[in-house]
């Protein structure tokens, strides 16, 4: 057995043997490990679907996905500790930079050196540089 982590979520899986460096599952466990199915047109999640590449940079049979074939496809770190039992499957730093370029901070109130109270929301729409600190 394996443990997968993926978006926060632990999943262990029994790992198909095959040679070389790769992480090769059944297309049942790469769907309870990531959401992508294996489909006739290729390995799909919602509506995001990854045509399959066949010959020499094959990651996919009929009966076995290369984990780390595909991930690597799809632009995305694979990491692994030294016994192969846990691995983590990344997220690409410019999806990770459009993530945050979107989210909203929620709104909180503070007071300035004078007293007076910001709220977050009143700068909307403008840049905003916190500083924050702790004495531990």
């Amino acid at each position: 057995m394996v443990t997968i982590l993926h978006e926060q979520i632990e999943t262990d899986v029994g790992p198909i043997p095959r040679s070389g460096d790769g992480l090769w599952l059944s297309p049942k466990d790469l769907m309870r490990a990531t959401g992508f199915e294996l489909k006739p047109e290729g390995l799909c999640r919602d509506a995001i679907c990854v045509p399959v590449p066949k010959g020499r940079h094959a990651f996919a049979t009929d009966d076995a996905i290369d984990v780390v074939g595909f991930w690597h496809h799809l632009g995305h770190p694979v990491v692994h500790d030294e016994t192969r039992s846990v691995w983590v499957l990344g997220t690409a730093a410019d999806s990770r930079r459009q993530a945050l370029e979107s989210a909203e901070a929620p709104d909180f109130t503070l007071p300035d050196l004078d007293g007076r109270p910001h709220r977050l929301s009143d700068y909307r729409g403008r840049k905003v540089f916190l500083v924050s600190w702790a004495s531990w």
